[in-house]
């Protein structure tokens, strides 16, 4: 049994294991060493496929890549293209921008398996993101394909990195944790708070360590059948691991204090970790009492709210045990995030948290969501 930790500060952070974290604690990730060489053989006997459908004229890239890149996700439905809606998506933009360069056949929109697409992470509508990585079979005709892909994204979406990887590497299977944040105004952590944005508020160091305590009930293994859709509390895959989750110290903008709550996990359902912290936020504010968090364990389906996306922000993912196989076998071709820190902080500043201010002081989002709460039922069937 191996031990990752992740060292984090509230403010940037450069975790040395080969990767970037933006975590407000220390958070120890246990790694149990697993025999996945026959899934990785078979990714590789994959790669070396020619896809029977497409012969003769019509060539299919060979070499697999890992892209990394950053996001705004407000104005998009989630992270995962879906040919059959106008919708605008995440992969939506980014399988055109690569089309358009020239990296991939405009064939594989409507078939993304033909280049072993895959993404680290499937996030929900409006959610943002500081680190996702796709993996994807790419031609290698371009000079400097992060510029010519980016030339044809919105200035939402940027690519960061386009690298060579191994062949049998697959952004979701080899992803071993995610790091999510989520920021909010503190006055929804505050029962005495008015339920509006006031320059005035500020929360106490009591409330404050009040709300960490509740938030370590979820680390740990648990059965997060009630915290998204379909899923039945016998369910395995309901069944997800919490390394570390907790509220950093307030900050200030704009007169206003808010609070990000990081939590890394080894994977996350959908909208998984909204009901986390929208059940969090009804505890606190006395519209459920403390005993709705184990009891949102037990076989009981219970209806828990669903905090807004905006403040949601995929902050980290990582690869520690394909680095290591990496670096063991001297190869170059791990998924790290230091060189990219200038530009991650950048984007996160410019583009992502102007958005989640604005959101919350002008268009008002937690203050809206809050208002159903005065006749909100939390409905045991």
């Amino acid at each position: 049994m191996k031990k990752l930790t992740l060292l984090g500060r509230h403010s940037r952070s450069i975790c040395r294991n080969h990767f970037l974290c933006f975590s407000s604690s220390t958070v120890s990730i246990p790694y149990q060493k697993n025999e996945n060489n026959s899934y990785e053989k078979k990714l590789e006997e994959e790669d070396k496929e020619e896809p029977k459908a497409f012969t003769g004229s019509i060539s299919i890239p060979k070499k697999k890549h890992a892209i990394q890149m950053v996001y705004c996700g407000a104005g998009y439905h989630g992270m995962q293209i879906n040919t059959t809606s106008p919708l605008p998506t995440i992969e939506g933009q980014i399988v055109s921008a690569l089309i358009k360069a020239k990296c991939i056949p405009e064939i594989c929109f409507n078939n993304l398996k033909l280049v072993r697409f895959q993404r680290c992470a499937r996030t929900d509508k409006g959610v943002s993101a500081l680190a996702q990585v796709i993996s994807v079979r790419l031609f290698e005709n371009c000079a400097n394909p992060v510029e010519v892909v980016n030339s044809y994204l919105p200035p939402e979406i940027r690519v960061i990195g386009i690298k060579r990887a191994t062949k049998g590497f697959n952004a979701k299977i080899m992803c071993d944790a995610r790091t999510y944040s989520y920021t909010l105004p503190t006055f929804a952590l505050s029962r005495n708070a008015s339920l509006a944005p006031d320059t005035s508020f500020r929360l106490s160091r009591e409330e404050y360590h009040h709300v960490n305590r509740l938030l370590s009930f979820y680390k740990g293994t648990h059965r997060f059948h009630n915290f998204t859709k379909g899923k039945l509390s016998d369910d395995p895959s309901a069944r997800r691991h919490i390394y570390g989750i907790s509220c950093s110290e307030p900050f200030v903008r704009h007169g206003v204090e808010f609070a990000r709550i990081t939590i890394t996990g080894q994977s996350f359902m959908l909208h998984q970790i909204r009901k986390m912290v929208g059940l969090i936020i009804a505890v606190v504010k006395g519209v459920a009492t403390p005993e709705f968090l184990p009891l949102s364990m037990q076989v009981q389906k219970i209806n828990l709210p669903l905090a807004p996306a905006l403040g949601l922000v995929l902050e980290c993912t990582h690869f520690y045990f394909h680095n290591r196989r990496c670096l063991s076998s001297e190869s170059t071709r791990t998924v790290t995030w230091e060189e990219y820190v200038p530009a991650v902080e950048a984007f996160k500043e410019e583009k992502i948290m102007p958005v989640i201010i604005e959101g919350e002081l002008t268009d008002l989002s937690m203050w809206l969501w809050l208002q159903q709460f005065s006749g909100y039922t939390f409905s045991i069937t």
